[in-house]
């Protein structure tokens, strides 16, 4: 068997999930093979019904996922699980599984559930809890940003703020209100240090970006989602002495603590949800982050890494 066969990576379509996977897989270093998950209509069923089994996968995937079989599969989020404990099954239960997030069946099947602290209890000695997301934000690839984007930002008057924003969810809605309030405030505290922006938008933003962007009364430099030319993303939060992030998306939040510089969370009641609220509350009594107050810290809080957490419980449990 190949190296990168002996570790499988299942990733499907949502960004989120993929990152954390991907970013605990990086995070242990050694050579990985991706396999690339999609659904067919049955992935819709609970995975109480679906089981050890490939039935919510495609027919693309399904003939994919064959021998030789690997020794460990990562893996994030509910509808990955069944073809996992699949895999596992098929390899006589040789693949050791390592689930991030609740994966809804068969708990006590899988060698390691990193479960995020925020998210309902799910208990056992094979359950490691988690401060938010993983994700591959390692420092080395935030100083090989630093280098890449230095001609554009270096020049920005200090501090630099990153204001790093996502937008509406499937249960709330980012207004022109909230981007107004949020412009305007992160633009006021910029401008009271001396400093300056790094605004970065995103797809869920929508129509509210108009409204940031003409409350900002600052030097800065800013990408609209959707704008030509790189994404300077990695590049705000390798130069950022700051970071002003929007509270609608764990992933987003957690890569924002990953630099170890003050972060600053905005969390409008009508954009949180109670999910994202004691996600929130866990960043703060960590010492990750505090409430948007819009006066810039002096705090020297730690990076956060859930995925290198992950990646040395494995390595501990010998999984690898």
């Amino acid at each position: 068997m190949a190296d990168a066969e002996r570790i499988w990576v299942l990733v499907d379509d949502r960004a989120g999930n993929r990152s954390q996977a991907l970013g605990v897989a990086d995070r242990l270093g050694r050579p990985y093979t991706v396999k690339e998950i999609a659904y067919g209509a049955l992935a819709k069923l609970p995975n109480a019904l679906l089981g050890a089994s490939l039935l919510g996968a495609d027919a693309a995937t399904r003939s994919t996922i064959r021998p030789p079989w690997p020794e460990l599969v990562i893996a994030a989020g509910r509808r990955t699980a069944p073809i996992a404990l699949a895999i596992k099954r098929a390899s006589g239960g040789k693949a050791k599984l390592v689930q991030i997030m609740n994966p809804g069946l068969r708990a006590a099947e899988f060698a390691l559930i990193a479960r995020p602290s925020h998210d309902p209890g799910i208990a056992g000695d094979n359950v490691v809890e988690i401060v938010g997301a993983p994700h591959g934000l390692t420092a080395t690839l935030l100083e090989a940003a630093r280098g890449e984007w230095q001609a554009k930002l270096e020049a920005l008057p200090a501090p630099r703020i990153a204001l790093i924003v996502g937008g509406s969810t499937r249960r709330r809605r980012f207004t022109d209100e909230m981007a107004r309030e949020l412009g305007g405030r992160a633009s006021a505290m910029a401008k009271a240090a001396g400093g300056s922006l790094m605004t970065a938008t995103s797809r869920r933003t929508g129509d509210a970006v108009d409204a940031l962007m003409a409350a900002i009364d600052c030097p800065h430099h800013a990408y609209r989602w959707g704008d030509l030319g790189d994404n300077p993303y990695r590049g705000y939060l390798a130069w950022a002495d700051a970071v002003v992030v929007t509270g609608d998306s764990v992933s987003m939040c957690s890569e924002a603590c990953a630099p170890g510089v003050p972060v600053q969370v905005f969390q409008p009641p009508a954009l949180i949800t109670d999910k994202h609220a004691r996600f929130h509350r866990d960043l703060f009594d960590g010492g990750y982050a505090v409430a948007f107050s819009g006066v810039l810290g002096e705090t020297s809080p730690p990076a956060l890494d859930a995925a290198g957490v992950i990646a040395r419980e494995i390595e501990r449990r010998g999984l690898v």
